[in-house]
């Protein structure tokens, strides 16, 4: 699988690591069947990097479904804010933590700051690490801290995660429902575009609620991109873009990292493990045939989420590769889904 290194548009490893007992270089660099990604396992599978999420959670709220069933689905009340003095302590962790991994790794691991970093690394055996934000709480309302941030290498950043800050109002955990669940970015939020636009950070829509998804597409002068989404139109789910959505996305000639996670697949929404690997396939050809082969990517949520077994975690990414090759993607569309476009959509915006 040479041929298709993966960029992988969402991982929450940091997390993970951050919330281990183990060393870091051991929970990292050694192999485990713990979770999703470790350095071994995506060497493996075929994984030459990707979005590496600060992400500080809310703490106590657990989003699973079947603690909040309906008659038809679920709806899981939405998150509560998080303060701005703790989330921005624990980013400041996980980037450190990135970089003590980019030591650690001797050269195996390299955090992305520019279009040639993630060029040259795709031709080596080195992982792409580019810092990614979910959830804009850790920056200040001065936005101080988002210059601070992109000193620190911050290159992509999801303005909210699914709940309420200062910025805007993510989408609950809701099925079957809408995207359309609140009101859109604050003024404060707006001004978060445009200094991201200025700076070349890269604008996530991913956990934004409809209206703040349009709000940041008319103020944004860079392409529309969701990293880890999958279309509403084949599993009715509040975190899924409606087919406008989708279109907006194209026109912009930005791009949709598909997610294999359970809960974003089916049309009944249901989390079922033995879901096979063509559920996420169909959601890649689903927005293929919508918009074009140049706006659909792969955007696992590995370590953030669950995925069907047929996947199980980075190691088995070969699959995923060979079950498109079997259902008709040449080598060349399988270039562009796995790393190209990716690398033309953050070469567009970072410049």
């Amino acid at each position: 699988m040479d041929d298709f290194p993966i960029i992988d548009g969402h991982n929450d490893v940091l997390l993970k690591l951050h919330e281990t007992d183990q060393p870091l270089e051991t929970a990292f660099f050694e192999e485990s069947a713990e979770g999703h990604i470790d350095f071994p396992r995506a060497a493996r599978g075929g994984l030459a990097g990707g979005f590496f999420a600060i992400y500080s959670p809310t703490p106590s709220f657990k989003n699973n479904p079947q603690n909040h069933l309906t008659e038809h689905g679920y709806d899981i009340p939405i998150a509560a804010a998080i303060d701005y003095e703790s989330a921005n302590r624990l980013s400041q962790r996980m980037i450190a933590d990135m970089y003590r991994l980019e030591k650690q790794s001797k050269g195996g691991l390299r955090i992305i700051k520019n279009i040639d970093n993630l060029t040259q690394a795709l031709h080596t055996d080195t992982m792409a690490a580019i810092i990614h934000m979910e959830g804009a709480e850790a920056i200040d309302s001065d936005l101080d801290a988002l210059h601070v941030f992109y000193q620190a290498g911050l290159r992509s950043l999801g303005i909210v995660w699914s709940r309420p800050n200062a910025f805007g109002e993510g989408v609950p955990f809701r099925f079957p429902s809408s995207p359309n669940t609140g009101s859109g970015l604050t003024d404060l939020g707006k001004k978060l575009v445009k200094e991201c636009n200025a700076l070349g950070i890269m604008l996530d829509m991913t956990h934004l609620n409809e209206k703040g998804f349009w709000d940041t597409a008319q103020i944004t002068d860079a392409p529309l991109v969701a990293t880890h989404s999958n279309a509403h139109a084949l599993c009715p789910m509040s975190r899924n873009l409606t087919d406008k959505q989708l279109d907006a996305i194209g026109e912009s000639d930005g791009v949709v990292g598909v997610t294999y996670s359970l809960n974003m697949l089916n049309p009944d929404g249901k989390p079922n493990l033995d879901t096979p690997m063509e559920a996420i396939i169909r959601h890649i050809e689903y927005i293929a045939e919508r918009v074009g082969i140049d706006h659909v990517a792969l955007g696992s949520d590995f370590d953030g989420t669950t995925v069907p077994r047929a996947v199980g975690d980075a190691a088995g990414l070969p699959k995923l590769i060979e079950a498109m090759q079997q259902r008709g993607f040449n080598n060349e569309a399988l270039k562009k889904i796995t790393h190209e476009n990716w690398v033309r959509v953050l070469g567009a915006t970072w410049a």
